[in-house]
């Protein structure tokens, strides 16, 4: 296809998104939701009103008639493309929330470059380099990741380290790696399958060229998968890209693509015999950095050991979402098949020693020029730390039975009282008594803070009434809680039994104290002059005196009714 084709097309508010070079995917769905996927953000949703479902239908059918496809309920699904334009359209009639659309762009231009990958932490400068010398030994890469990860822009990137005077043949199902558009100087094939030439006719036609490389856009088929094992068991040399979530798993996702009956042990064999290097990369959003990232996570060895013949995936290189490195040199085998390849590594590559792994912690933790920790609330250890700060109680770590943080007094911070938990007293300058665990305190009588005055004077001689008469009559007895003590367990039965008759005695001198006072306040009360107050006579404050019965008692959780024989004043 040729971009004339589209260039027919009207993509509308749409070519805002195709104009900007830093945009690769432009994703449509849900009625009118827009998301983006760019270099440098991620992914992200963007707001155009005027791009809903019907400019997108009639974006369709504009799309339909230029490449003579028919679009609509019978065939549901649309896909489109040119040199540097893929889109895909869902119908309506499968797509029940409106139709989808994604157009992912694939410029002929390679957009990565060491220093872009340095600068960036997409992978270190040391292992950098010795992905080049593995390009230059000529060694089998096969790079995997999720959907969007960047793995065509890194083999596109491999891809320009070869050498000028190696021939180049790409297979592709949908075109994506442009190296010969990219390159138009050097030995460049690039073919692409369809529905009359499948993968297997094409790298028959292929391997006639006499290639040095075989480019395999994707392993995402049966079919590409024994095109990948043919084309490097003949002695080609590959670099191509497939969906799997580490390096060390590339076999095993091969052989589940593969769909036969094969044994398993003899085709993950044959691939660790042939591939050299996996590569793992992955394009997240990295708290560490605070921005989209892509990088290299995971770079794997694979070869079969002489001695018991089983394939074995050797970790070369490891970056964990931390920061940490952990490194390892490369085998022997890997070493000599460099060496064919007229490419000569040191055994000690990446400075180990005699140790088995190198681990680098340099971008793991900041320190700033006194040697403290940057950040150190944002460690994985801070963050823990804080975490088990903030749960008050291991039992109940969500509170979910009220608050659980128990204050101990002077007392029992030095160990000569039991702790318990506070009661809530009802006045500042009143005494709290320690109730039993799971009842709800018994509240002490309330006592006037301060005498009370008489009423204010009016015009008579008659003497001042008493403000309150205040009772004299004890404390209620404590028969009806008795009562009531009889339907507890009998642990906390005891408990209340001893606690109750000083909790009594406390109260009733109160009591007696108040009563004594405020008495006296009364008999000295002198009779005022008379005087002539036109103000309305203010009415008399009588003190309340609360009961030890005014508030319920909670038992095992529950609000209990007091008995109907119970004495309440």
């Amino acid at each position: 296809m040729l971009n004339s084709i589209f260039d027919q097309m009207d993509f509308g508010p749409l070519q805002e998104f195709l104009d900007d070079d830093d945009v690769t995917d432009v994703s449509y769905s849900n009625g009118g939701q827009i998301w983006l996927k760019t270099l440098s953000k991620g992914i992200y949703q963007v707001e155009r009103p005027n791009i809903n479902n019907a400019f997108m239908e009639k974006l369709a059918f504009q799309c339909s008639n230029v490449m003579g496809k028919t679009f609509n309920m019978a065939h549901p699904f649309l896909d489109a493309e040119s040199a540097e334009l893929r889109m895909n359209f869902v119908h309506d009639s499968i797509a029940t929330n409106g139709i989808a659309v994604l157009m992912r762009k694939t410029p002929a231009m390679i957009r990565l470059n060491k220093e872009k990958l340095i600068d960036e932490d997409y992978v270190t400068e040391q292992v950098h380099d010795f992905l080049v010398q593995c390009v230059h030994a000529r060694c089998n890469i096969i790079v995997a990741g999720e959907t969007g990860s960047g793995k065509t822009e890194l083999v596109k990137y491999l891809a320009s380290k070869t050498y000028e005077d190696e021939k180049i043949i790409s297979i592709e199902d949908t075109l994506e790696l442009h190296l010969d558009k990219i390159y138009p100087n050097r030995d460049i094939v690039a073919m692409k399958t369809n529905n009359i030439a499948s993968y297997s006719e094409a790298l028959v036609a292929c391997m006639r060229q006499n290639p040095i490389w075989i480019l395999l856009s994707e392993v995402r088929s049966g079919e590409a998968v024994l095109a990948v094992r043919n084309s490097i068991s003949s002695g080609h040399h590959i670099l191509s890209t497939i969906h799997a979530d580490k390096a060390s798993s590339i076999p095993l996702r091969m052989y589940s693509l593969l769909e036969s009956s094969q044994d398993i042990e003899q085709f993950v064999s044959s691939i660790h015999r042939y591939v050299q290097i996996g590569i793992y990369v992955k394009g997240y959003f990295s708290a560490r950095l605070n921005r989209f990232q892509r990088e290299i996570l995971e770079i794997c060895e694979f070869y079969v050991d002489d001695e018991t013949q089983k394939p074995v995936a050797r970790d070369l290189y490891v970056k964990q979402m931390d920061g940490r490195i952990i490194l390892h040199n490369p085998s022997d085998k890997l070493r000599a098949y460099m060496a064919i390849g007229n490419v000569t590594i040191p055994k000690d590559y990446f400075g180990i020693g005699d140790a088995d792994e190198k681990i680098d912690d340099s971008k793991r933790v900041e320190l700033d020029d006194d040697g403290n920790l940057v950040n150190a609330s944002d460690t994985p250890q801070a963050k823990e730390e804080k975490k088990e700060s903030t749960i008050k109680d291991k039992t109940d770590p969500f509170n979910m039975n009220g608050e659980n943080v128990i204050t101990p007094s002077k007392e029992e911070q030095n160990g000569r009282v039991t702790p318990t938990p506070k009661v809530a007293a009802t006045d500042v300058n009143e005494p709290s008594a320690h109730p039993v665990e799971g009842t709800t305190p018994v509240e002490t009588p309330v006592a006037p803070a301060a005498p009370v005055a008489p009423a204010a004077p009016v015009a008579s001689t008659a003497p001042v009434a008493p403000a309150a008469t205040v009772s004299t009559a004890p404390l209620a007895s404590s028969e009806p809680t008795e009562q009531l003590i009889d339907t507890l367990p009998t642990e906390n039965a005891n408990q209340i039994e001893r606690t109750i008759p000083e909790v009594t005695d406390v109260s009733n001198n109160i009591i007696a104290n108040n009563q004594q006072n405020v008495m006296a306040q009364i008999q000295n009360t002198q009779v005022p002059p008379t005087v002539e107050a036109p103000a309305p006579v203010a009415a008399p404050v009588q003190p309340q005196v609360t009961t030890p019965f005014n508030s319920r008692p909670v038992v095992s959780g529950y609000m209990q009714t007091p008995p109907a024989d119970a004495v309440i004043n």
